[in-house]
């Protein structure tokens, strides 16, 4: 996978998950658990790195924007974890 550029953890709250699965169905499927709580750039496929078993795939999140399935009233996690 590509270096971590700054940007993509510019500021407090943002977030690079990189993915490793046993195959594509799974590793989307994580991914999509991920955009329906949280802003989420996602990937649109999955690589595969000859000689390394399974796939791998990187997505962006933003812990402070809510995802489109999110409750409107959910919280950002850097709050919801501060209320603890």
């Amino acid at each position: 996978m590509n270096p971590i550029n700054e940007a993509h953890v510019s500021r407090p709250g943002l977030v690079v998950v990189d993915v490793a699965a046993a195959d594509d169905d799974t590793a989307l499927a994580f991914q999509q658990l991920l955009a329906d709580r949280w802003a989420t750039a996602t990937a649109e496929r999955t690589t595969h790195d000859v000689g390394q078993p399974g796939v791998r795939l990187r997505c962006y999140l933003d812990l402070q924007q809510p995802g489109s399935d999110a409750p409107a009233d959910a919280p950002p996690l850097a709050l919801a974890e501060a209320q603890r």
